[in-house]
């Protein structure tokens, strides 16, 4: 195996967090700032790049780095690896509620793609890198954006997703759609698009979005129930300090509370 080889627990329901068991000398690679809890012997390090790659030069870290900032995540990834004799454990979560999607990547041929800010942490050899999309159209206006991450590896990896998560595997030629932030994760062999959302009408008074993504089998990919941007629009709106209208606040009492309160 390129990878190393974890064993893991995912614990929770609603806001879950994974639990990873290390071996000595053994290590798990995460984004900036997702770590929960670890125990006494794991030592971490922030590093540029994944480390699947340990003869890879200065400039062609700095290419990589690059491209994780196209993503929008950070600069660096963090190393946790297990220093002790004796087994030690390192636990993460998100920072917002939702699941936690683990992958076998030898199950999905070894290539996962997957929105931007939905990868949580990999066995270390797992490679995090970007993928463009092949149709400009899904890339301006889908809820992925121009760039999708790709992992590749042999190991476990695991994604973070709002809301519950529902799997659907893609006969051949079935075309699913479905709101452009909903769609998490795919396999390679999926084709992604976006089509307009029915009429002009429809488009504008829908609610739905201007555009819908179409998933083409065959292939498996993961929906979310609640993408972030869609929790972040709503608490948005309904909140007093930015012009939104407070909701199920008790009517007039929460006002009223909300005056001797300073707010």
């Amino acid at each position: 195996m390129r990878c190393d080889e974890i064993e893991y627990e995912v614990l929770g329901d609603d806001i879950q967090v994974v639990e990873i068991t290390l071996d000595p000398d053994e290590t798990v690679i995460a984004e900036a700032g997702v770590m929960n809890y670890m125990e006494d012997g794991i030592h971490f390090e922030a590093k540029m790049g994944d480390g699947s790659k340990p003869k890879q030069g200065f400039f062609s870290k700095l290419g990589a780095v690059g491209k994780r900032v196209l993503t929008g995540e950070s600069l660096f990834m963090t190393h946790f690896t297990n220093e002790a004799k004796g087994r030690r454990k390192v636990a993460f979560a998100a920072p917002y509620p939702g699941r936690i999607i683990p992958l076998d990547l030898r199950e999905h041929d070894e290539y996962i793609l997957c929105e931007k800010g939905a990868f949580l942490c990999a066995a270390f050899g797992t490679e995090v890198g970007i993928a463009f999309q092949k149709k400009l159209g899904a890339g301006l206006f889908g809820g992925e954006g121009f760039i999708l991450q790709k992992l590749e590896g042999d190991g476990m990896a695991f994604l973070h997703a709002g809301g519950s998560i529902i799997e659907r595997d893609l006969r051949d030629g079935e075309i699913l759609k479905l709101d452009t932030g909903c769609l998490v994760a795919m396999e390679e062999t999926v084709e992604y698009d976006i089509e307009r959302a029915g009429s002009l009408k429809s488009m504008f008074f829908g609610g739905e979005g201007l555009f819908l993504a179409t998933c083409e089998g065959p292939g498996r990919i993961w929906i979310q129930t609640l993408p972030f941007s869609r929790l972040c629009d709503r608490i948005i709106a309904n909140a007093p300090s930015v012009g939104g209208a407070a909701t199920g606040e008790g009517s007039v009492l929460g006002g009223i509370g909300r005056l001797f309160g300073g707010d």
